[in-house]
């Protein structure tokens, strides 16, 4: 690039780039159209066509932005800079449920800008990653979106002194973390998007939607007083933006003020005024975002009869529906709310739901972190294929200037060039070589790391149900079996108290049941007193008139790390079961020891047996789990057993204190 026409590019780009926080729009857009108008060479063109473009991007019509993207398009010229700003523009303004092609032209625009380092290349980068972000949280890729924000848009806007970009992308993970309830993650990312929006260049409405943010993350933290003062400084700066969506979000943030603090009448008077005002300007999804906070409010307010109307009426819009977190919301909610109305049949079929839900959307999250691991595998090994095209290209050119250097040279010259073509082979092939060793690395090491995060997430997962299956359910039934013991009086007749004594026992019973599955989901045995008392403990419960178990335990030191007891109590557990339930044994012996970092589990028991070969081909969930978590410890396992003959396993895993 040219350096005369460098210098008018930064100037223009300085325009652009701060178009949208200029208080006078329309002075803008007359001064882009001069630009265009007085344009004098192609990349002059090309560039007002397309400062033009981004200008209607911001106004939100892509019609003209559009037209004068097409304008500017046939100037570029074979010019990296300008065709990395076609790309981001013609992405920006390409149909809403285009995703996979609007992440693509970002891309594509963030590798030509990549060339340059002045601010504006920058800039237009830190944008072009925002942007990209966007469609990922559009995709329900929370994770993919946050990870594009803090590595890749936030420290690019800072680079290039873009105070908008850097405010709106800490904000928007501030979003992710208060969405997901990390309060105390999302304060400092809300405070570092309030310091940038304080500067001069940034329109003043940016401060108030964090303002709105920061009050709704207090007042969900427990520091509702804080909230009061956020929604204050909001409200100083909102008459200067009447009647706009700006006002939506005070009414929500105010109505959750409200509500936190008790003061419930107050809350639905603000938020009637959101849901009149999003109806009258047709903005449906905002409107149901506020009649939500309504729920709440009714909720809160003990109003289960409105409550209960308000979330079915959430139920028929699709626009609330679309949305995964959403309809998590409204079954719980719905559950909650037919609790408090002592309609308990339905309050169970709502939890459910959300329980299956939550199953499903952890499931479909796992499933796009597996795809997005794919896509980066699939552009690695595009980039080798360009890599080798080039290599190629270059090594074609080489062999043609050799041609014609054949006729001049003497034999010994054709001797020396075959020699070092050989040695080029060699060298080819050894880097080949390290390069596909480099890339099984990487896949087994996202393979270890894929694993480990699913069972910590599984663990974890089982400790919050447990938790909630006893502390939750478990108080309720207990609650009922107390409530129904006081019927039992003597005014009752001999057999109305035997039908409830009858009632009462089954309750004994369920709330037993709940205990031993809760047990069995995160044994407290295990997180209060260590290994070797979980164990014993588990022993004892699958013991019965028709199975003993020997269990022996040698040298187990309490200082062995959480996770690597969890591992070996679920190894342990799933062992025993298959002995019991599949192998039908009548009798077990259980021995482990610990020798240092070696831990050491043997299992021999009297039951059918089974053929070990096709064991270890099988994909049964149960045994995939043990092999998996040996895995996870640097283990190994060695199976000995065969149809009616009994079976015999020894396990060594590595373990750290």
């Amino acid at each position: 690039m040219k350096a005369p026409f460098l210098l008018t590019l930064l100037v223009s780009a300085t325009i652009w780039s701060h178009a949208q926080t200029t208080r006078d729009p329309q002075k803008v857009l007359q001064q882009l159209e001069n630009d265009l108008r007085q344009a004098a060479s192609d990349s002059a063109k090309a560039y007002a066509g397309f400062a033009l473009s981004g200008y209607w991007i911001a106004k939100g019509d892509t019609i003209k932005a559009r037209q004068y993207l097409q304008q500017g398009m046939p100037h570029i010229q074979h010019n990296a800079f300008l065709e990395g700003m076609y790309r981001l523009c013609a992405a920006q303004v390409m149909p809403v449920g285009a995703l996979e092609e609007r992440q693509a032209g970002y891309l594509k625009a963030d590798s030509l800008l990549a060339r340059y380092t002045h601010a504006d290349a920058t800039r237009f980068r830190a944008q072009a990653w925002y942007q990209y972000g966007r469609v990922a949280q559009r995709k329900d890729d929370l994770k993919t979106f946050t990870d594009v924000l803090l590595h890749k848009a936030i420290p690019l806007a800072k680079q290039s002194g873009d105070n908008t970009l850097v405010g709106k992308a800490n904000l928007a993970v501030a979003i992710v973390f208060k969405n997901t309830a990390q309060y105390d993650k999302a304060e400092p990312y809300i405070q570092q998007a309030i310091a940038a929006f304080k500067n001069k260049d940034v329109e003043t409405h940016e401060l108030i939607t964090a303002y709105h943010t920061i009050a709704e993350n207090y007042s969900l933290s427990g520091k509702n007083d804080r909230a009061r003062l956020a929604l204050d400084s909001a409200a100083t700066l909102l008459p200067a933006y009447p009647d706009s969506e700006y006002y939506l979000d005070h009414y929500a943030a105010e109505g959750m003020y409200f509500t936190v603090a008790g003061q419930f009448k107050n809350a639905l008077t603000s938020l009637e005024k959101g849901v009149a005002m999003a109806k009258r300007q047709q903005l449906r999804y905002e409107e149901q975002r506020l009649v939500m906070q309504q729920f709440y409010a009714y909720y809160n307010d003990k109003n289960f009869t409105k409550a209960k109307t308000t979330l079915e009426y959430l139920t028929q819009q699709p626009e609330m529906m679309a949305f995964a977190s959403n309809r998590l919301q409204i079954y719980y909610g719905f559950a909650a709310t037919y609790e408090g109305l002592q309609q308990m049949g339905p309050a169970y079929q709502w939890m459910k739901k959300y329980s299956e839900l939550s199953d499903s959307v952890t499931q479909s999250q796992l499933k796009k972190d597996v795809q997005a691991m794919e896509v980066k595998y699939q552009n690695a090994e595009k980039q080798k294929e360009i890599n080798a095209l080039k290599a190629k290209t270059i090594q074609d050119a080489l062999a043609a200037k050799n041609n014609r250097l054949l006729n001049g040279l003497l034999a010994g010259g054709i001797v020396f060039l075959l020699v070092v073509l050989v040695f080029a082979l060699i060298v080819y092939r050894n880097r080949k070589k390290l390069h596909e060793q480099q890339l099984n690395d990487i896949r087994r090491q996202q393979q270890i790391q894929f694993s480990q995060a699913i069972m910590q997430g599984e663990e974890q997962e089982r400790k919050r149900m447990a938790q909630e299956l006893h502390d939750g359910l478990g108080g309720i039934l207990a609650v009922a079996r107390i409530n129904l013991s006081s019927q039992v009086k003597d005014s009752c007749t001999d057999h109305q108290r035997t039908e409830l004594e009858k009632i009462t026992r089954q309750l004994d019973h369920s709330v037993h049941e709940l205990r031993r599955i809760a047990h069995n989901m995160m044994p407290v045995a295990l997180l209060k007193f260590g290994l070797q008392t979980a164990l014993k403990d588990l022993c004892e419960s699958l013991m019965n008139e028709h199975t003993s178990i020997d269990f022996q335990a040698l040298n187990i030191r309490n200082t062995l790390r959480q996770d690597a007891q969890i591992h070996i109590y679920r190894i342990i557990q799933e062992l025993l079961t298959n002995a019991i339930r599949h192998a039908h044994a009548s009798r077990i012996m259980l021995q482990c020891s610990q020798d240092g970092n070696s831990f050491f589990i043997t299992q021999e028991d009297n039951g059918r047996g089974f053929d070990t070969d096709t064991v270890a081909k099988a994909k049964g969930i149960g045994f995939s789990n043990i092999k998996n978590r040996v895995g996870y410890l640097h283990g190994r396992m060695d199976i000995d057993s065969s149809e009616n003959a009994g079976t015999a396993i020894n396990i060594e895993l590595h373990v750290e204190n």
